[in-house]
């Protein structure tokens, strides 16, 4: 039996999901939220199986507080899935700092802290495993969004780094990059104004805001086929080290990669002109 700590677990998305999942196959789960009262009826159906935390991931005091209050009941964590995030939509230059700071602070420096808080105690069992919950905006940066793909872009180098720093404890590191999935997220932007700051850029910016607005509810990703297929990579003889999620996502990536190889190996020369000459 193992225990799963799991950020963002509001109803109809990705957390919830990754909760259920877990508790089909016999796990015990710790689930953040920043209302809690939002899963009550949910949770009360899963007894003791479950622990709601309240709990803003941004607030570092409070995360140290909730992974331990997670351990003291449970014994341990033994899965952290870092699944709490927003993308909030303007352009790069015309961003107010105060958004781009919040960007940061949700989707990269939140997920840090979580990270430092549940880690020592998976070093001192010899075992365990971190899904970051990335996007496929981490891979392609995504126009209108550029600061919450550079967020995921940071989380992917950081992802990369703690993996070869924590395998020597025995700790495993997934990163996931979902495309376009039917959660709750794509919901806000109906009704969320255009805030852009830059004249020049808003008519971009509100057919954006529109486009995603029509596709709520007609995305094609699934969540729970989504961690399924998770769960399905974790228990793999050998692990991936990232995951795409949804087709439309595996063929953008793997676009990207290939054009990228091409322009490098294009420019070779050019790479090998910088050294000293020999």
């Amino acid at each position: 039996m193992k225990t799963w700590f799991i950020t963002g677990g509001t109803p109809g998305g990705f957390g919830i999901a990754y909760a259920e999942a877990a508790l089909r196959q016999g796990d015990r789960v710790a689930l953040t939220v920043r209302r809690p009262a939002e899963l009550r009826e949910w949770a009360d159906g899963h007894g003791d199986s479950v622990l709601i935390l309240p709990l803003d991931v941004t607030d570092s005091e409070h995360v140290r507080s909730a992974v331990k209050t997670a351990e003291d009941r449970f014994g341990g964590i033994d899965v952290l899935v870092n699944n709490a995030g927003r993308g909030w939509y303007g352009s790069v230059e015309g961003t107010v700092q105060e958004t781009v700071r919040r960007s940061f602070d949700l989707n990269f420096f939140a997920v840090a802290d979580v990270i430092r808080a549940v880690l020592p105690g998976m070093r001192e069992r010899g075992g365990g495993w971190i899904v970051n919950m990335s996007s496929l905006a981490g891979l392609v940066g995504v126009t209108g969004f550029g600061y919450y793909s550079a967020a995921k872009f940071a989380l992917e180098g950081l992802s990369e780094s703690l993996r070869q720093e924590v395998e020597p404890f025995g700790v495993k590191v997934l990163v996931v990059e979902p495309g376009a999935f039917r959660t709750k997220a794509y919901a806000g932007f109906a009704t969320e104004p255009v805030t852009e700051t830059v004249d020049a850029y808003h008519d971009l910016i509100a057919g954006i805001r529109s486009s995603f607005a029509e596709q709520n509810g007609t995305q094609p990703g699934d969540p729970v086929r989504g961690v399924q297929a998770v769960i399905a990579a974790m228990n793999s003889a050998e692990p991936p080290r990232r995951l795409v999620l949804g087709g439309a996502a595996h063929d953008a990536a793997v676009a990207m990669h290939e054009s990228a190889l091409a322009e490098l190996r294009a420019h070779e020369g050019l790479s090998s002109s910088a050294d000293f000459h020999r």
